[in-house]
């Protein structure tokens, strides 16, 4: 009696782990298709026929950016977009280890192939920082990205009927904010 307790124990501790494996395999091959779907910007489902295109952002002072649109700052940005990239920031939180996530609204003023336009973004901007107080960062960004996906619609003059979506990864040593995306019509 005690050898078919035993047995049968283990059978169904056996069943258990297994059952247990399983689902944990199909969590991760969930989580691995959503963090590829929302993170992979070149998704061949978005930038089929779209336009390649990239360049470098910096921090822009009034001189260069300087059109009062109630920005919270703004970029200037060179390259095959040129003009400033005006960022109205909506949420943002800090946690005690550094992490900073913030969320919000863009707008472009300025050039794409020599041709005048604007468009829309919403935006999310993921880092690292040396700390955090009060729920914003404080000292050095240790690393940084940021996603922007075009708003559908939003697009005037060369942007108009545009969709698409720039990256950036920032370049803690430098400054500089390079980036690059796609643009489809």
């Amino acid at each position: 009696m005690k050898r078919t307790s035993i047995l049968l124990l283990v059978s169904c501790f056996v069943l258990i782990l297994i059952s247990c494996s399983k689902q944990e395999i199909e969590m991760q091959n969930i989580e691995k298709q959503n963090f590829n779907s929302e993170l992979n910007p070149y998704d061949a489902a978005l930038s089929v026929g779209a336009e390649q295109f990239s360049g470098v952002g910096y921090f822009a002072d009034e001189s260069t950016c300087g059109a009062d649109v109630g920005a919270d700052f703004a970029l200037q940005m060179t390259g095959d977009l040129d003009g400033c990239l005006y960022v109205f920031v909506e949420t943002y939180e800090c946690s005690p280890s550094g992490t900073y996530r913030e969320s919000g609204k863009e707008y472009f003023i300025g050039t794409y192939k020599g041709e005048h336009g604007t468009f829309w973004t919403n935006y999310k901007f993921e880092a690292k920082y040396e700390g955090c107080e009060d729920g914003f960062f404080v000292g050095a960004e240790i690393f940084g990205r940021c996603q922007h996906p075009i708003v559908k619609g939003s697009g005037t003059g060369v942007f108009e009927g545009a969709t698409g979506r720039i990256d950036f990864k920032d370049n803690v040593v430098t400054g500089e904010l390079p980036y690059r995306g796609h643009i489809k019509y």
